[in-house]
C-alpha cells in the first residue's frame, strides 16, 4: 500500500516594485532567529483559515487527446509536420483558456508508436502508413507545449491493442506482433496481444519504461482496454496459455491476475525509472455490480472485473496505481448507471487509501440525442459539481479534444465558468518525491512587467492577489489565485498587493514574496 499523502500559464495580474518587496521564510542576510519571527507571524493568520470549497487550491482538470484513427489529434494522416503542430497548438490553447492542467496523449494506439522507437514501429496515424517515418519525432514538441502551459503531460499507453487488423502479415516487418505471432490472438476482427504471456507483459513494460527513460513525461496512463470487450458469439482463445500457466486457477481468475500482474510490473518500472513520474489507469466505470457482488455498485451496466478482467479495486488495495480515473460516461439519473451512485462508490473504495481519484466526463455524448439528460446543457456541469460534493475526488478529466474544440451546447464553457474560474495547483502524490523550491528572489519592476531569478528546481510560479482587507488567507484556497506562469516574469493588470511562490515539477509550494503594485 502507498503511504504517500495524498496551470496554466494564463494572462496576468502582478507587479512589484523591489524596495516593496518581501519574503515568508528566510531571507538572505537575515540571522535565524529573526528569519524564524517573521515565519511564525506570517504563519499565524493562515493557520487560522478555512479553505473555501468553492475554490479548491488544487484540483487536476485534464483532457484525452486521442490519436487512435486519428479521432482528436492529427485531424487525418499525412498533414505536414506545421499542419501537426498547429493543431495540436490549437487543443492546447482551448485548455488553457479554460483553466486545465494535464493532458493524456495517447502515444501508443495500437503497438506502434507516436514517437521514435526501435521498439515498435511509426504509428499510421502520422503519415497514413504504418511503418512510414514522419520526418520528425513529436513527443518533445507535444510534451514542450504542454509544459509551457503549466500542464502536466501523462504518456497514454493501450498496453494489449496490436492491430485494428486480425492479420499480421500486413503489418510492418520490425511489428512486434509480426516478429512474434505466437504472442497474439485473433479476436473480432483484429489482433491482440495474450495477457496470459510473461513476454507480452515484459514487451510492454520495456516500451513504456523507454519512453519515460527518454522523454520529460509526467505520467504513465492506460486506458480501459485490458481483455477486449466481449463480441457475441466469439471466443478469446488463450486456452493454451492458460493450460501452461494457470497453475490450478479459474479462467476468470486467472485472466484478473494476468492483468494484476502487468499493472504491478509497470507501476515498478515507471517508478523505478524516474520516481516522480505518475501511473494511472481509467477502468471502464463499473467494477461489479450488486447483482454480482454485495459490495458492488448498484447498477445494471457491464461489469469490468468479469467481462474484461480488470479488477480496479485490487490495484487500489495493492498501491499498483497512483490514481484511477473511472470513465462515467452516463448522466445523472441513468437506469442502469447512475452516475451520482457510482462516483459514490468510486470514492468510497479510495477513501483511507493514498490512490487518488479523478473523474472521467462525457464530453462526447453532450447532445447526443439518444438520451434525454445529454441534450440539456447543464449535466456536464451539475456531474461536475456531483464532483465537488465528495472530497476524495481530486479532479476531472474530459473525453475528449475533439468535443472541447466543438463545445456542444456551450457544456464546456459553463463547467469552466462555473468550477474552474481560477486556476488550480495540481494535487500532491507525495511518494513521487519532490519538494518546495525556494521562494522567488531578485524581484525587479519595469512598469508593469515583473522579472525575478528563476528559483532553483522551480517548474512554475503561483501568483495571488491579496484582498485588501480581511484575513491574510490569500493562499489558503484558489479564489485569490490569479495565474500560474512558467516564465520568471508576470504582467500586471490593475494595482494592488500580490503573493509570488515557486512550484517544482510535482507543485509543492515555496513560501512567497509579497509585493505591492502600485502604478500599471
Amino acid at each position: 500500500m502507498r503511504t504517500g499523502r495524498p496551470l496554466l500559464a494564463a494572462a496576468a495580474l502582478a507587479v512589484v516594485t523591489t524596495a516593496a518587496a518581501y519574503v515568508f521564510g528566510p531571507g538572505a542576510g537575515e540571522s535565524p532567529a529573526a528569519s524564524k519571527k517573521k515565519t511564525a507571524v506570517a504563519a499565524a493568520p493562515v493557520a487560522a483559515c478555512k479553505a473555501d470549497a468553492r475554490y479548491p487550491k488544487r484540483q487536476l482538470r485534464g483532457l484525452w487527446i486521442a490519436t487512435t484513427t486519428n479521432l482528436d489529434w492529427p485531424s487525418k494522416p499525412g498533414l505536414s509536420p506545421d499542419r501537426q503542430r498547429a493543431e495540436y497548438v490549437k487543443i492546447l490553447d482551448a485548455a488553457a483558456k479554460r483553466n486545465f492542467n494535464a493532458v493524456f496523449v495517447q502515444v501508443r494506439p495500437a503497438s506502434d508508436a507516436l514517437y521514435k522507437s526501435s521498439l515498435e514501429p511509426w504509428t499510421q496515424y502520422l503519415t497514413g502508413k504504418a511503418g512510414k517515418d514522419p520526418g520528425w519525432d513529436p513527443l518533445p514538441f507535444l510534451i514542450d507545449e504542454a509544459h509551457k502551459r503549466g500542464m502536466e503531460f501523462h504518456a497514454w499507453f493501450n498496453p494489449y491493442r496490436a492491430s485494428y487488423g486480425d492479420d499480421p502479415a500486413k503489418l510492418p516487418a520490425d511489428h512486434p506482433a509480426r516478429r512474434h505471432p505466437d504472442w497474439t490472438v485473433k479476436y473480432g476482427g483484429r489482433l491482440y496481444y495474450n495477457p496470459g504471456l510473461p513476454a507480452v507483459r515484459d514487451h510492454v513494460t520495456k516500451v513504456i519504461t523507454d519512453v519515460v527513460s527518454r522523454y520529460d513525461v509526467d505520467g504513465v496512463h492506460f486506458d480501459d482496454y485490458f481483455y477486449p470487450y466481449p463480441e457475441p458469439g466469439q471466443t478469446f482463445d488463450d486456452s493454451a496459455a492458460f493450460a501452461k500457466y494457470a497453475d490450478g486457477k479459474k479462467l476468470a481468475a486467472w485472466r484478473r491476475e494476468n492483468v494484476n500482474k502487468l499493472v504491478a510490473q509497470a507501476d515498478k518500472a515507471v517508478h523505478a525509472t524516474k520516481g516522480y513520474v505518475k501511473f494511472g489507469i481509467s477502468p471502464f466505470g463499473i467494477w461489479r455490480n450488486k447483482s454480482n457482488d454485495p459490495t458492488g455498485s448498484d447498477t445494471s451496466g457491464m461489469s469490468a472485473y468479469d467481462s474484461i478482467y480488470a479488477d480496479a479495486r485490487a490495484w487500489i488495495k495493492a498501491g499498483t496505481v497512483d490514481y484511477v480515473l473511472p470513465q462515467l460516461y452516463w448522466p445523472r439519473g441513468h437506469k442502469l448507471a447512475d452516475y451520482d451512485t457510482l462516483v459514490s462508490w468510486w470514492s468510497k473504495e479510495v477513501k483511507g487509501t493514498d490512490v487518488q481519484l479523478y473523474i472521467g466526463e462525457g464530453l462526447y455524448r453532450v447532445g447526443a440525442k439518444d438520451d434525454r439528460a445529454w441534450t440539456k446543457p447543464g449535466e456536464l456541469a451539475a456531474e461536475v459539481g456531483s464532483n465537488r460534493e465528495h472530497k476524495q475526488v481530486k479532479g476531472d478529466v474530459y473525453f475528449s479534444a475533439v468535443n472541447l474544440l466543438a463545445n456542444p451546447l456551450g457544456a464546456i464553457d459553463r463547467v469552466a465558468k462555473t468550477y474552474y474560474a481560477r486556476p488550480a495547483l495540481l494535487p500532491l502524490i507525495e511518494e513521487r518525491g519532490g519538494d518546495a523550491p525556494a521562494p522567488p528572489a531578485g524581484v525587479k519592476a519595469a512598469g508593469s512587467q515583473l522579472s525575478w531569478t528563476p528559483s532553483q528546481g522551480a517548474r512554475a510560479y503561483a501568483v495571488y492577489q491579496v484582498p485588501k482587507s480581511g484575513k491574510d488567507c490569500h493562499s489558503t484556497d484558489a479564489r485569490n489565485l490569479v495565474a500560474i506562469v512558467t516564465s520568471p516574469s508576470f504582467t500586471a493588470k490593475s494595482e494592488g498587493t500580490y503573493l509570488i511562490t515557486a512550484l517544482d515539477r510535482l507543485q509543492h509550494e515555496s513560501k512567497g514574496v509579497k509585493a505591492k503594485v502600485e502604478a500599471v
